[in-house]
């Protein structure tokens, strides 16, 4: 109601000022940064309450106590001490540091105030340092500035708290029990935001929540479906609920750029870049990682960029820096200058309070279930020292497996989903060394002493374009070859003799993909061509080693499955300016419906968290599909009835408007009919019988002579 409101108000006072709204393109209009010229964004609200705090009380404003009673000349010392070490946990403003001197003594008192940026700052400061021990005699006691007005306002008198009933909050999982078994998804279209059912039965989605600047830059899902994340000037939100998205969190970080979930839910890191006053200097990075549930920040980095840049400075910076394992969010690491910094999160310290030295390492990553690192070091020396891919097992950081390789021009590491393999692409130099080769160094990571198996293509001389594990399986993918046609290949780590050797299933020639989507439930993959390759789509049965169907989304920018393996999603977003929207596909590679949206720029399924069911109770319903699937058959053929009869209803109503059409052209030559006799002299001419079509016959002589015949 209120929006129509507002859009009431604007068409008069367009109306008042001459102006037609039809010739203006209001998804055009962009007002300068940093002022808003009096209009209120949608998202304002979202920070409402920590700006009027921020605006009337002092909560990012400290009182530190116990400080040494120093006289002027050492003044500036002790106020040099105390910068130092409140300024590494947040920004003091300028004038933020007061530390008050008696006018008799002119001693210090023993206290000092601090005012920080935010709020945040403010309370991690009092978090940190409250109990510091400056020396001996001096032990920090640290609170917040508005403490002390509220403990002023306690009453001398007891009074009986207010009995406040219990209201439970919503049901954050409620989306899971939808009886149609749907997958939801949110997109971004201008500056709409939607979440939608995927109805696929019916060939459509179904609206569930749209709201319009919803975030200022992008949206983004939690690692298992629970919370949907915007991303504001202010800071960051959570929303869910049971019937619709409701703010659950807010989470203060000005100018934040970019966030990241850990794999639990239980974090969230943020992440902002400050140009600095001085333009010889690198600019800030500040990273915050908060508790999803209460806010709270939990540890708090700040630094040059060159400081969080992969491998120190002067290496490239990349998202996440943070890099979460251990299957449980314990722990999360960085990597850096000859050294890997690995923290746990019951404190948020790294691991015995040092970070795992190693020289030259250029990169790492976690096994996807276990506390287990693999990291790359590569040669030294000018080759007298191999390249090497090790195995380091956290907390205890000891070497679980160490390979050592020979003229290594690159490396890439690819853990399988439930970490029981690690697949290590290695680029070799040739003995020339004026070209290169491929090879895979394949680790068993379940098994006794972790072997490790070498597998080289046949053609070792092909260009690695993709490569890819069947998620939960044993198989993976590998996209090889030269463009437009490169080949896939499709291999094993087991065979039926023998579990313990790498095999290949198959080579699929001269395919136009470039990229491997696996099914989450593994046995289906689409074999994609983006970009140069224009869309062209390949639905592959590895069970059966045969293609289900082939297909094209022209200009396809993005490809996603759903959470289940039964859909796939293709987009084509605002990179390109023409087609812009998404197709959803069935898993056997049947188009189900096609939305066009114009500026779309996001397509994300909602995740969805692991199932409760134990294996052999999976194992147990896939035996017994059958019996399970006859309610949902019975369900399906009567979604079908209903689209048939829509379908004949539709057939039917255009059916009647059409008869309906020619009866009033009919009507209305009837009523013209005389008025067309009179303009004719009296003719009849509408009869259609008093005109014969006659045939006529024409003959044509040729000149013949003799010899011959010519056509003149």
């Amino acid at each position: 109601m209120g929006d129509v409101m507002v859009m009431n108000e604007i068409e008069a006072t367009a109306s008042r000022l001459g102006i037609d709204q039809s010739q203006i393109d209001l998804d055009s209009i962009r007002l300068p940064p940093g002022d808003n010229f009096g209009i209120i964004s949608d998202d304002e609200d979202v920070y409402e309450d920590d700006q009027l705090e921020f605006d009337s009380g002092f909560g990012n404003i400290i009182v530190v106590g116990n400080l040494p009673v120093v006289t002027k000349e050492k003044f500036e010392k002790l106020e040099g001490v105390i910068r130092k070490i409140y300024s590494q946990i947040g920004v003091i403003i300028d004038d933020g540091l007061w530390m008050p001197v008696d006018p008799q003594t002119h001693k210090t008192l023993g206290y000092c105030f601090i005012e920080y940026n935010t709020p945040q700052e403010a309370e991690l400061a009092k978090e940190k340092t409250n109990g510091y021990k400056l020396d001996k005699a001096h032990i920090f006691a640290v609170n917040m500035f508005d403490d002390f007005d509220r403990f002023m306002k306690v009453p001398d008198e007891w009074g009986l708290p207010e009995f406040k009933p219990y209201m439970p909050g919503d049901n954050l999982q409620q989306w899971l029990t939808d009886e149609k078994a749907r997958d939801q998804f949110v997109i971004r279209a201008g500056s709409d935001t939607e979440v939608l059912w995927n109805d696929a039965r019916h060939l459509k989605p179904e609206p569930v929540y749209k709201r319009t600047y919803w975030t200022e830059s992008f949206v983004q899902w939690s690692p298992l479906g629970t919370y949907l994340a915007t991303v504001h000037r202010q800071g960051a939100a959570v929303w869910g609920g049971a019937d619709t998205f409701n703010r659950l969190m807010r989470y203060a970080h000005p100018q934040v750029k970019l966030i990241d979930f850990s794999p639990g839910e239980k974090y969230l890191v943020t992440y902002s870049s400050h140009e600095p006053s001085n333009p010889r200097d690198a600019n800030r990075v500040v990273i915050n990682i908060y508790d999803v549930r209460t806010g709270k920040i939990m540890r708090d980095f700040r630094g040059s960029a060159d400081e969080f840049a992969v491998g120190g400075t002067g290496g490239v910076a990349s998202w996440p820096i943070f890099r979460w394992g251990g299957g449980k969010d314990k722990y999360f690491a960085k990597l850096g200058k000859n050294m890997i910094s690995v923290y746990e999160t019951e404190t948020f310290s790294l691991i015995d309070k040092k970070s795992l030295k190693v020289e030259n390492v250029m990169d790492f990553s976690w096994s996807p279930t276990d506390p287990i690192l693999s990291l790359y070091v590569p040669e030294l020396g000018g080759g007298n020292q191999p390249a090497r891919v090790s195995l380091i097992q956290i907390p205890g950081k000891e070497e679980l497996r160490q390979k050592n390789l020979f003229s290594v021009s690159d490396c890439k590491m690819y853990w399988q989903s439930s970490g029981d393999y690690l697949a290590v692409n290695v680029d070799r130099y040739t003995k020339t060394k004026k070209s290169t080769y491929t090879g895979f160094e394949l680790f068993r990571i379940k098994e006794r002493d972790i072997p490790i198996e070498v597998l080289e293509l046949d053609n070792k001389n092909d260009k690695i374009i993709a490569f890819a594990w069947e998620p939960k399986g044993h198989r993976f993918a590998v996209i090889h070859g030269d463009s437009p046609r490169p080949d896939v290949s499709f291999y094993s780590m087991r065979t039926a003799h023998n579990t313990g050797r790498v095999s290949k299933l198959t080579t699929l020639k001269g395919k136009q993909a470039n990229a491997l989507f696996w099914s989450p439930s593994g046995h289906f993959i689409v074999l994609a061509g983006l970009k140069g390759f224009n869309g062209q789509l390949e639905f592959y049965n590895v069970d059966e080693l045969e293609t289900m169907a082939t297909a094209e989304h022209f200009m396809a920018t993005d490809i996603e499955w759903d959470p289940t393996g039964r859909y796939v999603a293709t987009a084509v977003t605002s990179v390109h300016e023409m087609e812009n929207g998404f197709n959803v596909w069935s898993f056997n590679g049947k188009l189900l419906y096609r939305t066009l949206k114009d500026h779309f720029f996001q397509f994300l399924w909602r995740p969805r968290p692991p199932s409760f069911l134990t294996p052999e109770k999976e194992e147990e319903i896939a035996k017994n599909l059958k019996k399970y699937s006859k309610k949902y058959e019975a369900e399906d053929q009567d979604v079908s009835m209903l689209l048939s009869e829509q379908e004949r209803e539709k057939r039917k109503m255009l059916k009647d408007e059409w008869e309906k059409w020619v009866n009033e052209w009919k009507l209305l030559h009837e009523e013209e009919k005389l008025e067309r006799q009179g303009l004719r002299d009296g003719e009849a001419s509408d009869e259609e019988e008093e005109y014969k079509a006659k045939d006529i016959e024409v003959e044509e002589v040729l000149d013949v002579t003799e010899g011959g015949s010519s056509f003149r």
